[in-house]
């Protein structure tokens, strides 16, 4: 083995004084693969050891919670005996380096969180950015990140059925892909990652072992270098088709009640799965790596240990059961092998053909991993990005909607989502691109779901702490919009680097106002992922840049009656209305970027109680039948709202705004929360004022769908097919 200097405990992310509080645990320095072990769970991927205090602000509980944060995914009550599994994670490193593997194993190793608690994937999601499309780099990142997404999701049959991307030149070497999966059980047979049980054997399932994602979890936790694009054997290679054949063979086995606990083996691969079955069971276990199925010859401990390998399973079954779960696993033509046991020292055990390779307390990897206290320090460039510079009123409003409806944010992301499978499973019940959330209807019962996945980087630049409120309030948002109400979240925090003052102060603050708004709005947090040190330091242009501070917000609600079917609007004559109202507010917005080049100003204000009141009226408008459309309104301001209505449904309308207070570029194109565009019909206003006033809620009448154009007082006169067709090429 390799000697230990302070070069090698450098190069494997490790400080010194970890190293020393390593031997102080061991009471002996380690080897070369004990300090491989340690050095990839004490990485800030897998011990989130800058963000642990932080995270502990997040509620996690509630009466419909069955399981929060703590195992693969969170699981969530939907009444008659069923649960939602849900969890978003971040691949961004690796989609930066190698962008169709990086994708595609980022959707993998979510889909293995779900089902490895018992449930059946049902669907997944994204969230991606990318720097602006006039970089080719960017364009390649977009194609390869799509190309990966859809070529796992669609080879393994499991529907990507809504997402969002969006374009900002901070993100141009460090893109973010974040991805979310979505299962059903029912909540009696759900499966936690344990391993517990003297002498319960440890089940290896799945493809072998290589070379490829070796130290994967500590690439993801440094900034990426030039030299990152010379790392690529920490990016895994996926197989879709074998991960097909692990998910039904575990679903299977877990219906005969052979399961103790299951884990899948993603970052840090058998290391992480080992140690975290072992710590969470308050057990031991002991493992011979010389079993371990292999794909490259010579493999030393170090490199079985560390492999991230994809579609691979560690289970621990109950003694006695062997032989069920062989000919489950020989039937799905997989090949399955014990390699280990459960033991009651606590120890994490490695041999190799009999010989101790590693020998280290488990929960010394998991429960005591260092935690710190970073230093914050609010950022130097809030000084001066809060200025708002005097607007004056553009001369033609026609030309500046077509230029928002076409920009990169706003446009139709018809071109990706044409690539994915979004009906596969047949739960589908409303289309990407219809509505503000995608909607799956549960087979054998009248309930669905809603699902959406929410965030923006600039508000949260401008202002971590409201743009953190403001990603779960839009998010609660898109789903109140299609007849859901909120439950819960999963989220994926992306920041740059921790060990930077200014970033720390700015996850603390964006945590800070995420959990003010879950508390609100009664949506706890069930899990998710921190994806700390995305900085692009990859050419003296881009230096030190670290991108937008980003959470995104994965948000499950809960339909039972009543839902509305998208955004679009339906019947000539039928009533518009807005709730909420507008005010002021371009600070953030995508017309200062798009019309006038600028990030600045303050991002709109929010009141979450307002907002919930806001939410609570739509709801309840929609739970009496007598809302036709309804859609948030968000990116853009109310001129693209009304845009999309009026594309979405081909059909006209004639708006009139009156606000004698407000010049027409804010009344337009503000981005202020807490509205939504409604309509219905006339004689169903009476029903809407009356739940509007129950609520204490202001709502107005712009007008009325019609056929022919949408206009907007004397400023805007555009057909609606000419909208659609800026609205589709945005790239």
């Amino acid at each position: 083995m390799p000697e230990i200097t302070p070069e090698i405990i450098k190069s494997h992310g490790l400080t010194m004084d970890e190293y020393e509080r390593i031997c102080q645990g061991l009471k002996r320095p380690p080897n070369h693969t004990e300090l491989g072990i340690y050095s990839v769970m004490w990485s800030e991927h897998c011990s989130y050891k800058s963000s642990r205090p932080i995270l502990k602000l997040f509620p996690t509980q509630a009466p419909w919670i069955l399981l929060g944060p703590g195992e693969n995914a969170g699981i969530i009550d939907i009444g008659d005996n069923l649960a939602v599994v849900m969890k978003i994670e971040s691949h961004n490193h690796p989609s930066a380096v190698e962008p169709y593997q990086g994708a595609a194993t980022g959707v993998g190793g979510i889909i293995r969180d779900i089902f490895t608690m018992g449930a059946r994937p049902i669907a997944l999601l994204d969230s991606l950015r990318f720097g602006e499309l006039d970089n080719p780099q960017s364009r390649y990142l977009l194609n390869g990140v799509v190309a990966g997404i859809a070529g796992y999701g669609n080879c393994i049959g499991i529907p990507t059925v809504a997402g969002e991307i969006y374009f900002e030149s901070c993100y141009k070497g460090n893109p973010l892909v974040n991805a979310m999966c979505v299962g059903l059980i029912d909540y009696d047979k759900i499966i936690k990652g344990i391993a517990a049980g003297v002498g319960n054997p440890i089940i290896y399932v799945g493809s072998a072992t290589g070379r490829d994602g070796l130290h994967g979890v500590t690439f993801a936790s440094r900034e990426l270098t030039k030299e990152s694009y010379e790392d690529r054997p920490a990016v895994q290679v996926g197989d879709p088709f074998m991960e097909k054949l692990l998910v039904e063979a575990c679903l299977e086995l877990g219906k005969t009640g052979c399961i103790v606990g299951m884990q899948d083996m993603g970052g840090a691969g058998l290391t992480c799965a080992t140690s975290e079955m072992a710590s969470r069971g308050n057990s031991g276990m002991e493992i011979d790596i010389s079993l371990v199925p292999r794909r490259a010859q010579e493999m030393v401990p170090y490199e079985v240990m560390l492999s991230e390998s994809q579609e691979r399973m560690l289970i621990c079954i109950q003694a006695g059961t062997e032989d069920i779960a062989r000919k489950i696993f020989e039937k799905w033509d997989l090949h399955a092998v014990v390699i280990g046991e459960v033991t009651q020292d606590g120890m994490l055990r490695v041999k190799d053909k009999g010989e101790i390779v590693a020998e280290v307390p488990a929960k010394s990897l998991t429960d005591d991993a260092p935690v710190y206290q970073r230093p914050q320090q609010k950022p130097a460039y809030l000084e001066t990005v809060h200025h708002l510079p005097d607007l004056p009123p553009p001369q033609d409003y026609n030309e500046i909607l077509l230029k928002l409806i076409a920009s990169s944010s706003i446009g139709l992301k018809e071109k990706v989502y044409e690539q994915y499978d979004h009906m596969v499973g047949t739960n589908t019940q409303l289309l990407p691109g219809k509505g503000d959330a995608a909607i799956l209807g549960i087979k054998g019962t009248q309930k669905a779901i809603a699902v959406t996945t929410d965030g923006n980087g600039r508000y949260c630049y401008l202002d971590p702490y409201l743009g953190g409120m403001i990603a779960v309030a839009e998010a609660a948002r898109n789903v109140v919009c299609v007849g859901a109400r909120p439950l819960a979240i999963t989220n994926c925090l992306n920041f740059g680097n921790p060990e930077n003052p200014e970033v720390m102060w700015q996850f603390q603050k964006a945590v800070e106002g995420m959990s003010k708004a879950c508390i609100i709005f009664q949506t706890p947090v069930t899990g998710g992922n921190v994806s700390f040190y995305n900085e692009q330091i990859l050419n003296l242009e881009t230096e030190g840049l670290a991108i937008y501070p980003t959470p995104i917000v994965g948000m499950l609600g809960i339909i039972t009656g009543q839902r509305v079917e998208g955004m679009g609007f339906k019947d000539e004559g039928d009533m518009i209305v807005l709730l909420g109202e507008t005010k002021e507010e371009l600070g953030g917005s995508e017309y200062l970027k798009v019309i006038h080049g600028q990030v600045a100003g303050h991002p709109p204000q929010i009141d979450l109680d307002w907002e919930k009141a806001i939410q609570d009226t739509c709801l309840e408008a929609i739970a009496q039948g007598i809302i036709k459309s309804a859609h948030d309104c968000s990116e853009g301001g109310l001129a693209v709202t009304l845009a999309e209505c009026c594309i979405v449904g081909k059909i006209g309308a004639d708006i009139n705004l009156e606000d004698s207070f407000i010049e027409p570029h804010y009344l337009l194109f503000s981005e202020s929360q807490s509205r939504i565009i409604l309509t219905l019909k006339k004689e169903d206003l009476e029903k809407l004022e009356k739940i509007a006033s129950f609520h204490e809620v202001t709502f107005s009448i712009l007008g009325r769908v019609r056929e022919g154009n949408l206009q907007i007082n004397n400023w805007i006169n555009l057909r609606p097919s000419l909208l659609e067709s800026h609205w589709k090429n945005w790239c």
